[in-house]
């Protein structure tokens, strides 16, 4: 496995607070994009993404190919007060959660990145696959996150 993206996982955990720079609570709560996420639903379901990420990991790092069950991300924006929770706590939340991974991450042997678990969508997952699209989950994100801005004129 790339290092490079061990890197990249650890360095990227305050990009989500930085994203969020100068948007007042109108801004965050906004639909630019009808029909899609406002900013500040995006913002926790990073967080929550990101949770369940580190808990699948750590499955994966610590038991043999464990079960690791899928989740409906949009009952969660709907059921779980996306709207009402707090952006710079969800951001906070995310940048620590990736600062206690990485730690776990960079202890772990190479051979360890080829570990697995069964994701009970999509199938087999493998550990340095699985980190990697995490990191481009976010990245991906991002870009949503900034052309909002964009048409908030921020």
């Amino acid at each position: 496995m790339d290092k490079k993206i061990l890197v990249d996982y650890e360095t990227e955990a305050s990009l989500l607070s930085a994203s969020l720079e100068g948007l007042s609570e109108n801004d965050l709560t906004s639909f630019p994009i009808p029909g899609t996420w406002s900013i500040q639903e995006i913002v926790v379901h990073l967080m929550d993404s990101e949770l369940v990420s580190a808990h699948r990991m750590k499955r994966v790092i610590a038991e043999n190919n464990p079960l690791l069950i899928g989740y409906d991300e949009t009952a969660f924006s709907k059921n779980l007060f996306y709207d009402k929770t707090d952006t710079k706590m969800a951001c906070e939340i995310f940048r620590i959660n990736r600062l206690i991974m990485s730690g776990i991450l960079k202890n772990l042997p190479e051979i360890a990145f080829s570990r697995t678990g069964v994701h009970s969508e999509s199938g087999r997952l493998i550990l340095g696959n699985y980190l990697e699209s995490n990191v481009d989950h976010l990245r991906h994100h991002l870009k949503y996150l900034k052309e909002k801005r964009k048409l908030l004129g921020k």
